[in-house]
């Protein structure tokens, strides 16, 4: 597809929905009581949120890449040091809910208590970046 062809808004609608669904599982595994992969999902949120921005802003489609601190700087996201340490936070949800070395410590770490806490970070990164989809 040449860069002419290219619908970012279409784009970034498919990265919204997309995140709209996996913060609906995360949510779907709280309540279950598997806080590991809801905030695994948690991340998926905020990688798919943060590509459909980059598709609007870059008009391009996002590098096909999860480190989150990365995705929102291609997406010309200028993070302060709070939401850069949640960026790199969020992201490291990605590899510790899929590794077996490191999956179980990760398991363990996720009390209810620290799950709603990360959630909560979540949610506000996720605002932040909706906040960018007009400037």
């Amino acid at each position: 597809m040449s860069p002419a062809e290219f619908d970012a808004q279409a784009v970034a609608r498919y990265w919204s929905a997309e995140a709209a669904e996996a913060l609906m599982v995360a949510d779907h595994l709280i309540e279950k009581g598997d806080y590991s992969y809801a905030l695994f999902f948690g991340h998926l949120a905020v990688e798919k949120a943060i590509k459909g921005l980059h598709a609007i802003r870059q008009g391009t489609h996002a590098p096909p890449i999860h480190n989150l601190l990365r995705l929102a700087k291609a997406a010309g996201l200028e993070p302060n040091e709070a939401r850069t340490d949640a960026l790199v936070r969020i992201t490291a949800f990605n590899i510790e809910a899929r590794y077996p070395d490191l999956k179980q410590d990760f398991r363990r770490k996720c009390t209810a208590e620290y799950t709603a806490e990360q959630m909560a970070v979540i949610r506000e990164v996720l605002a932040w970046v909706e906040s960018h989809q007009t400037s």
